[in-house]
């Protein structure tokens, strides 16, 4: 019964951006709306890590926070050009070699974190 109810409302929702003036307008709204709250909460949550983390970032050597700065960098830049990079084969394979390697920096700077203790 709970999902026929979910499912009800879901093509009554989808009926009023079908049908109704500027319905996909709306939903483009809202979609942006639900994209910034998602990005405003991971803002949220670096600054929260980093501020329980604080001591420990202050620990690493000059090189390793650099290389966790630029690994972060790195990452926040594919977020933003995603969608560009997607729509061609050399920007996917760009995209993917660029997370790897910020993945692998972000490793290896929190093995040596590890290491240190």
């Amino acid at each position: 019964m709970r999902a026929a109810r979910n499912i009800a409302i879901l093509m009554v929702l989808a009926f009023f951006v079908a049908v109704v003036p500027g319905g996909s307008n709306a939903a483009d709204a809202l979609l942006t709306l639900i994209t910034i709250g998602f990005l405003a909460a991971l803002g949220l949550g670096a600054y929260t890590f980093y501020r329980q983390q604080s001591f420990t970032l202050m620990t690493l050597t000059d090189g390793q926070r650099a290389m966790l700065v630029t690994a972060l960098g790195v990452l926040v830049l594919m977020i933003a050009g995603t969608d560009q990079l997607f729509s061609t084969g050399p920007g996917l394979l760009l995209w993917l070699i660029a997370v790897g390697g910020a993945v692998y920096a972000l490793y290896r700077v929190w093995t040596a974190a590890r290491a240190s203790y």
